[in-house]
């Protein structure tokens, strides 16, 4: 009985401590975001307000969220299309809450997501965290391929999905959190509407802030649904990469550039066969093609979700490398400014 009492007013204190905003910022994606709502209806703690960010969808979002208004403490709004990261700042200043919890329309969480970012929040003492994402059971094949791949140890994406690959955590905007008052402090995300989520991950290192990962609390992202869409998506990670290297110098990383060395040592592999009738460059991609169609095999036990894998993998380096390459030379041979470059990646109030 006294045990009972102890957990019950330490459950207590840490809802006390940890209040929680859940920000969405959404542009269409209606059925995306019932599953969403949907999945934070059933959580294990419901002390959380959740925020909807209309960013100037072509659909009427407000129905959707109607149906969550029993059981969810819930504010909609909608305003002219800026891009995610201002429309998060859009619901931050909304929120009446300690911690900014933003997560991407198309996720899924588990009952005990809530329950587990407060649990963690007063374990780990961070002003900012993250967690891990990965594939639904309920995804399709060509999903399930891609969540590989974005989390793959064969790719850049291995510290994503893994705790003990983390040194120092970039928190995504998929699945992140922030203290609001650091969020203030920093003046919340950037002008830039892609890679705005590390470069607030950045922008809050610079300014003594902290981050963490938390282990249990991943989400299960749907993605692209197609490769198309999948190498449109990547491709534009990979342009903002030196724009983030530019903005943030003391972070970069030669990891960065490795999908461009991979994309033009596949190049000079194809030289060399028909200019020298030599192999032996090809011969590695080939046995690197053979490592990722084991390694999904093992992760996924499913061999149709290991031959789309390879694709979805070669399609993530060859785009994200194609990307940081051309941004590169623009930014660093042609001494283009970012705003010039890549319009598109910014927004301007």
């Amino acid at each position: 009985m006294i045990n009972q009492q102890i957990n019950k007013s330490t459950n207590h204190r840490i809802n006390a401590l940890t209040t929680i905003s859940i920000i969405i910022a959404i542009y269409n994606r209606k059925d995306e975001l019932f599953e969403l709502l949907n999945s934070l209806s059933h959580q294990t703690n419901k002390d959380f307000e959740v925020i909807i960010v209309d960013d100037g969808s072509l659909i009427d979002l407000r129905p959707t969220t109607e149906l969550f208004k029993g059981s969810l403490n819930i504010q909609f709004y909608r305003k002219d299309n800026s891009g995610p990261g201002l429309s998060r700042n859009y619901g931050a200043r909304r929120a009446k809450n300690d911690w900014l919890v933003f997560v991407d329309s198309d996720v899924i969480v588990e009952k005990d997501y809530i329950e587990n970012i407060k649990k963690n929040i007063t374990e780990i003492p961070c002003d900012a965290f993250g967690g891990a994402d990965k594939a639904h059971k309920g995804f399709n094949l060509m999903q399930k391929a891609i969540s590989y791949s974005m989390t793959s140890v064969f790719t850049t994406g291995g510290i994503r999905g893994s705790k003990k690959a983390v040194t120092k955590f970039q928190p995504r905007s998929f699945n992140m959190g922030v203290k609001r008052s650091a969020f203030q402090s920093v003046g919340g995300f950037s002008e830039m509407r892609i890679g705005e989520d590390p470069d607030l991950s950045m922008t809050l290192w610079e300014n003594g802030f902290t981050t963490a990962f938390f282990d249990d609390i991943g989400v299960y992202h749907k993605r692209r649904v197609d490769f198309g869409k999948f190498s449109k998506q990547v491709y534009q990670f990979g342009c903002a990469r030196p724009i983030l290297n530019q903005r943030h110098p003391n972070y970069v990383k030669i990891s960065f550039a490795f999908p461009s060395l991979f994309l033009i040592g596949y190049v000079l592999g194809f030289i060399e066969y028909f200019l020298l009738q030599k192999g032996f460059i090809l011969a590695m991609y080939g046995l690197y093609t053979v490592l990722v169609f084991f390694h999904a095999l093992y992760k996924t036990k499913n061999i149709s979700i290991a031959s789309f894998a390879i694709i979805s993998t070669y399609i993530q380096m060859f785009s994200y490398g194609y990307g940081f390459l051309k941004s590169w030379i623009l930014l660093n041979i042609f001494r283009q400014k970012p705003e010039e470059a890549f319009p598109a990646h910014f927004h301007r109030n």
